[in-house]
């Protein structure tokens, strides 16, 4: 008995750190928000972006300590609304859809909640049917805003500071982004950097590092073209794949 209760102690106390993680996801994603309620676009996009780091690991680390639970599953995708489905939608209709009809404007903004919430129910199903897999089915919700925002980014740091991008370019990435949410095009996920020798844990590995160092060394000018490269690359795959074969 007391075997067990020691288990049970030690359990709670591994599923503190990747809990925390999702409540730090979350926080910094309602914290976005405000910031975009108060014309803060610059700072909520750095928060977003920070919930979005927090989100890759959360679940990551309950995996490597061996305490993934349904409750987790459920719990992160219940901040991964907050963060990147609630969050890019009030972005959308404060930042983008000022030059629509008001209605119009509202079912644009609309798209990254409802398809990103649409995105993660999926995910949870697909999770209990089959586990965890090393890829995405649709494009997934923090690659999507992290998209959105990589658009506004590259804007400043091209013309300056208040100048975000163009609206109808804007509003047409977010259409295709929804789109591509709800898609059955495979991307892969963020792959755990470990110690293996084998061809495929190399190229992505080299490929995490010459993005990491990208991001570093050209900050606003980077993260797009990585963003568009993903997509674009693997959208293409997909389609090359499904092409019906000369006989």
């Amino acid at each position: 008995m007391a075997n067990m209760k020691n288990k049970k102690i030690k359990k709670s106390k591994k599923r503190f750190f990747p809990n925390t993680l999702t409540i730090a996801n979350m926080f910094f994603g309602f914290l976005s928000i405000i910031l975009i309620m108060q014309g803060e676009y610059y700072n909520a996009g750095l928060f977003i972006l920070l919930a979005g780091v927090l989100d890759i690991f959360d679940g990551k680390i309950a995996r490597l300590l061996g305490i993934s639970s349904k409750f987790g599953v459920e719990f992160d995708s219940l901040a991964d609304t907050v963060s990147f489905c609630v969050a890019p939608s009030f972005l959308v209709y404060n930042l983008y859809s000022g030059d629509l009809p008001f209605i119009l404007g509202v079912i644009i903004s609309f798209i990254p909640l409802i398809c990103g919430t649409v995105r993660l129910a999926k995910y949870n199903l697909d999770t209990d049917e089959s586990g965890h897999k090393s890829y995405f089915i649709g494009l997934s919700t923090p690659i999507s805003t992290v998209t959105i925002l990589a658009y506004m980014y590259f804007n400043i740091h091209i013309i300056g500071e208040g100048f975000f991008g163009d609206s109808h370019i804007a509003l047409a990435l977010v259409v295709i982004l929804g789109i591509l949410m709800l898609s059955p095009i495979p991307f892969p996920k963020v792959p755990l950097i470990t110690l293996k020798s084998s061809q495929s844990n190399t190229v992505l590995l080299m490929i995490l590092i010459v993005c990491s160092l990208s991001l570093l060394i050209w900050k606003g000018f980077a993260l797009l073209p990585i963003c568009l490269g993903y997509i674009i690359t693997n959208t293409f795959l997909w389609v090359l794949k499904m092409r019906p074969k000369s006989v």
